[in-house]
């Protein structure tokens, strides 16, 4: 066991965290916690958490890129992950396997240097595909159950942060992470 901010985690889960190069995420149910709010005119709105803004962008100055796969298409996704500065921003894909397929080969990693957050049946593929699956901590009781690691936070609530600090930890840079919550 190694002993993290969060709690303990197995070795194998640390050795899996070290080797990552790419972290992919979903966005409904991982950067916000899964709710949409619609006005009365059709507007749509999110709530993303400063603190999952704030390891994104740790995470990417350290070194490992960010991606995020969403089946959603949404302005507000677009705008929130440019902000962060994140590199590949796809969304409106259902099927989220051959996309992942594709971002993997143009990045030329291989699973083992591939991480993936997700919290619902859309995820599970993608989880599997990759050397590192995350699920949030109220994942769909699937998804939890071919997680090689679940958060202890909630997703929206700063899961995708803890998830950064603990691939940061584990490659020695989060010591090194600065800058503001966006």
């Amino acid at each position: 066991m190694v002993d993290t901010l969060y709690g303990t985690v197995l070795e194998t889960t640390w050795h899996k965290a070290q080797q990552i190069k790419l972290l992919v995420c979903d966005i409904d149910g991982v950067f916000s916690d899964g709710r949409i709010y619609l006005g009365n005119d059709g507007e749509e709105l999110k709530a993303f958490h400063t603190k999952d803004g704030y390891g994104i962008k740790a995470l990417a100055e350290s070194g490992v890129d960010i991606a995020v796969i969403t089946g959603r298409q949404s302005n507000i996704v677009q705008n929130r992950m440019s902000a962060l500065n994140v590199k590949h921003i796809i969304q409106g894909e259902e099927n989220k396997l051959p996309t992942l397929k594709r971002l993997m080969e143009k990045c030329q990693l291989s699973p083992a240097q591939v991480a993936y957050i997700g919290d619902d049946m859309p995820d599970f593929a993608c989880m599997q595909h990759v050397g590192f699956s995350i699920a949030v901590n109220d994942a769909h009781p699937a998804v939890l159950n071919i997680a090689d690691f679940t958060t202890t936070i909630r997703g929206g609530f700063g899961a995708v942060r803890e998830t950064c600090d603990l691939i940061m930890l584990s490659q020695n840079t989060l010591q090194q992470a600065s800058g503001a919550s966006i």
